[in-house]
């Protein structure tokens, strides 16, 4: 038997990580929800799932599913031939499947008392800051209000340029975006083998993967099935995405009834496990790895707020500098010029500039919608120490 990888290590019976995730986003591959030979729902599989779906909610987290199958649904319903399909093909399938999948959705989870509600995202969704902010503040909404976000790419819009081309990796963006503490991928396999299991009899499953190193990266083997645009290659991609996020990452089978309760009690999965936090992992990249755009100069008790815990609300705002868009980083400046941190902004410059000083409660008037009580959410902020 050859060595472990030094990336990897043997796992427990169960994750304390799983345990702990009060946040979970969770992938569903398109053959695991789509029927090869007739192309229709596998309902009685995704009835278990949202059957553990509302166990999860029972126990207090949240949940966010990222699932795929509108384009494998549609396609059948409307004849399309099987193999690849041209790009405009694609988007007419998911146009019709999209219909079908949401009501399945909506049908299951009504039987547990559960609201879902549909977000159809592309790529510019999650990289460009402003529709990113946009896009994280409706997920976050529907969670508060205790709804199901279920994400899709936008098949039905998305050019060959912008899709992503598999769920994986937008699963990873979205865990990113919502700074989910765990993002499960259901898959037709158990886990990262040190080679495709199907081809090598000799391949050893990697139960623990702590770094994704370029010996990591060599296992991954190609797409499984015709429904299936990704494979263990962007399983990895995706892990990348997670990892660096600070959320942790599992591929486990989807192949089998209630495949979120197996996961809790230690069936055999490969996890990732991030280094750090969501949190800090969030700050990190606000801190250190963007360019401000602008400055927003603060009073002394604004300044006591911020190092309380508080956002940065108008109020407390004396001035606005630069030229910035809803989403970009700026800098905030005490009242004697010192940098006491960075952050994502909620408002343009120009909306800034005529609501500093003002209470939270008065930016609708004045500016005639409300997008949000704070400039600057403690969630989107970076302190120095002081």
């Amino acid at each position: 038997m050859s060595p472990t990888p030094p990336s990897a290590a043997h796992a427990s019976a169960a994750r304390p990580e799983w345990d702990r995730a009060r946040r979970i986003v969770v992938k569903i591959g398109s053959a695991l929800l789509a029927d090869r030979t007739t192309g229709t729902l596998k309902s009685q599989w995704l009835a278990s799932l949202i059957e553990d779906v509302a166990s999860l909610r029972k126990a207090g987290r949240q949940v966010v599913l990222v699932s795929s199958g509108a384009v494998a649904l549609g396609r059948y319903k409307l004849g399309l031939p099987k193999g690849t399909l041209e790009l405009e093909q694609s988007q007419a399938a998911a146009a019709v499947g999209q219909i079908s999948l949401a009501a399945a959705y909506q049908a299951l989870a009504g039987e547990h008392g559960m609201t879902v509600a549909q977000i159809l995202l592309t790529l510019g969704d999650t990289e460009q800051r402003r529709r990113y902010l946009n896009a994280r503040h409706t997920i976050e909404t529907l969670l508060e209000l205790g709804a199901i976000p279920v994400v899709n790419e936008n098949d039905t819009v998305a050019t060959a340029e912008i899709k992503y081309g598999d769920n994986d990796r937008l699963s990873a963006r979205v865990a990113s975006m919502v700074s989910a503490d765990c993002l499960v991928l259901l898959s037709d396999i158990d886990g990262l083998y040190t080679a495709p299991p199907h081809a090598d009899r000799k391949a050893r499953h990697i139960p623990i993967v702590t770094e994704i190193t370029p010996e990591i990266e060599a296992m991954a083997g190609a797409p499984g099935t015709e429904f299936s645009k990704g494979g263990m290659k962007t399983k990895i991609e995706a892990g990348k995405i997670a990892l660096g996020a600070g959320t942790h990452m599992v591929i486990a089978a989807g192949n089998l009834m209630n495949p979120l309760r197996a996961i809790g009690e230690g069936s055999t999965v490969t996890w990732f496990l991030a280094k750090q936090d969501p949190v800090t992992a969030k700050k990190r990249w606000i801190a250190g790895q963007l360019e401000p755009r602008g400055v927003l100069h603060i009073d002394t008790g604004a300044e006591k707020a911020l190092f309380s815990g508080s956002s940065l609300l108008p109020a407390g705002v004396t001035r606005v500098e630069g030229t910035f868009d809803r989403g970009d980083a700026i800098i905030i400046r005490s009242a004697d010029g010192r940098e006491l941190g960075r952050g994502l902004v909620a408002y343009t410059n120009k909306d800034a500039d005529r609501i500093v000083g003002k209470r939270s409660a008065d930016i609708e008037a004045i500016l005639g919608y409300n997008g949000g009580d704070e400039l600057v959410h403690r969630d989107d902020m970076a302190l120095s120490r002081k």
